[in-house]
């Protein structure tokens, strides 16, 4: 048996979730190690792509790629029985230009964008290696792996302070922890899915083809390019769909698409095909001790609404910052319970929001279909928040002024409260530089964003000072002036002033006349908004070691 080896974080599973965990991480310093059961990397998409709370994360991380890659959302397109004739074509989900504070609304691919990132920061994702079991201590956790080189096998145990489990639903993390998974699995709701590649008239590759009956038999083609330019997602469902039959055969799949297409079809190549039931189940908490998990490991639900990768990456960036705060010594183990906190309730709503989508859609027909298929903004996430939770300070609405807002929020619905998204600001001028700058350009997850807004760089000098007693690698603090004030540059010790001059950081974080600091967490969400000096020491009293 190989020697143990420690490091401070073992995540397994290389997928969308792990990845995420695995670069924040590396970002704040902390050295991590990947394993992933499987031999080679998967080709293919399991998720059709991401929403604009994703986008912004991805943004935060440095991970410019998966925004330059995007690609605008494809409108769907229903077609008449028999035939190739558009009977219908519609957006599920609705345009949204970008604002100044809303500013992603597209989609891509993920997977192997993240994986470029990890190896430009020396963290190479071990295929072929396997947990098969793990055991807590009170200082770290042994984890006891498989590794498959070469046509061998050989057992490691690997030693590390913390484990994330990012495994799929499957997981081996959950079940070794003892997590209930509860929830139904929907037998009544089944589907193949899977990559293929290729061609035919009147097939094109701008829009979602839908041919059959909805509510019945039909199937619907995605055009994408992740694993080919003439590759589509397929998913096909009803009671005429042989699922056995089709999954055990190529040939008689490649069959049942072309007499469901009712077109000259060429099939290049089929990547993979796999049996789908919807399966509704989360777990009562996202961790034991110095183990958690999240993505697929802790909740998993039916695909409409895009929100499963989506709601992965953002559990990994939640755990992410809190982890390595905790790693340095900088928090007590305490503030990675607000993990579970903060995101059962989310996931919670996102279960019933997919659950209602996936209902709507199975009582769906032809004619009913684009209501059916329609989605709301509120999918967009930008309105999930931790409003509730025990590490967020508001002085501006107290509790008993707040008005209830379930896990999921709203886009925009005119008010800014401690546990929402902090928005974006364009428009902004560093005082010393002159050059231009935007919120969106300063959150990154290795720190919190202390932005004070004030008319007078000279009111900020008690909230830096407190600011000097913590560790300086964690905390920035970003005076905001409104346009027009004049301030001597050399006269604050702040690490970055900043001139509003386009407008939008004053009314996207809703100030008036009055000093007001909003502190803005690594994961970009405001974990703060108070009045001074005192709400500062308050909240960092929540977070950090004493």
């Amino acid at each position: 048996m190989a020697a143990i080896d420690t490091i401070p974080v073992l995540i397994v599973g290389a997928g969308p979730s792990a990845l995420v965990a695995a670069l924040t991480l590396l970002r704040n310093g902390i050295p991590v190690r990947v394993i992933e059961k499987e031999d080679t990397y998967r080709l293919g998409q399991r998720g059709s792509g991401l929403i604009p709370r994703s986008l912004e994360l991805f943004r935060f991380l440095d991970v410019p790629e998966v925004d330059e890659n995007a690609t605008e959302v494809f409108p769907m397109r229903l077609y008449k029985p028999g035939s190739v004739e558009p009977l219908k074509t519609f957006m599920m989900s609705p345009y949204q230009d970008p604002t100044p504070a809303l500013p992603y609304a597209r989609q891509q691919k993920l997977e192997g964008i993240l994986r470029s990132h990890l190896e430009n920061l020396s963290c190479f994702v071990e295929t072929g290696t396997e947990l098969r079991s793990l055991e807590q201590f009170p200082d770290y956790v042994v984890a006891r792996v498989l590794r498959r080189r070469n046509g061998e096998e050989v057992q490691e145990t690997i030693k590390a302070k913390w484990l994330i489990g990012a495994d799929g639903s499957k997981s081996v993390v959950r079940k070794e922890l003892g997590l209930t998974f509860l929830g139904e699995t929907r037998d009544d709701v089944c589907s193949i899915t899977g990559d293929i590649r290729l061609t035919g008239p009147g097939i094109d590759r701008k829009h979602w083809h839908i041919f059959g009956e909805m509510g019945a038999t039909a199937i619907i083609l995605r055009p994408t390019d992740e694993i080919a330019p003439d590759g589509y997602q397929f998913v096909m469902f009803g009671p005429g769909v042989d699922i056995p039959k089709l999954q055990s055969s190529k040939d008689e799949l490649f069959k049942y698409i072309a007499s469901m297409v009712h077109a000259d079809l060429t099939f290049e190549e089929l990547i993979w095909a796999s049996e789908y039931r919807a399966n509704v189940r989360m777990v009562n908490k996202f961790g034991e001790g110095r183990v958690f998990i999240s993505g697929d490991a802790a909740h998993v639900h039916s695909p409409t609404g895009a929100q499963g990768l989506n709601s992965s990456v953002q559990d990994a960036f939640n755990l992410g910052w809190k982890l390595a705060l905790v790693q340095k010594g900088l928090a007590l183990p305490s503030l990675l319970d607000t993990y579970t906190t903060e995101r059962l309730p989310v996931i919670a709503e996102m279960l019933d929001i997919t659950s209602s989508l996936l209902k709507r859609t199975n009582a769906a027909n032809t004619s009913t279909a684009e209501a059916a298929l329609k989605r709301s903004q509120k999918l967009y996430m930008l309105g999930v928040n931790y409003r509730n939770s025990p590490i967020v300070v508001d002085e501006v609405v107290q509790p008993s002024e707040a008005e209830p807002v379930d896990a999921y929020g709203s886009i925009q619905d005119g008010s800014l409260q401690a546990g929402d998204r902090a928005p974006d600001a364009p428009g902004l001028v560093d005082v010393k530089s002159g050059e231009a700058a935007r919120f969106f350009d300063i959150f990154r997850p290795r720190y919190h964003t202390v932005l004070i807004f004030t008319s007078n760089a000279s009111d900020a000098a008690p909230i830096i000072s407190e600011l000097g007693h913590y560790d300086n690698s964690v905390v920035r603090s970003i005076i905001v002036l409104p346009a027009g004030a004049s301030v001597q540059a050399e006269s604050t010790s702040a690490d970055v002033i900043l001139e509003d001059k386009e407008g939008h950081a004053y009314k996207n974080y809703l100030i008036g006349g009055e000093t007001r600091v909003v502190v803005v967490r690594p994961d970009s969400v405001v974990g703060a908004i108070v009045h001074g000096v005192e709400g500062v020491k308050r909240y960092f009293g929540i977070i950090f070691t004493s």
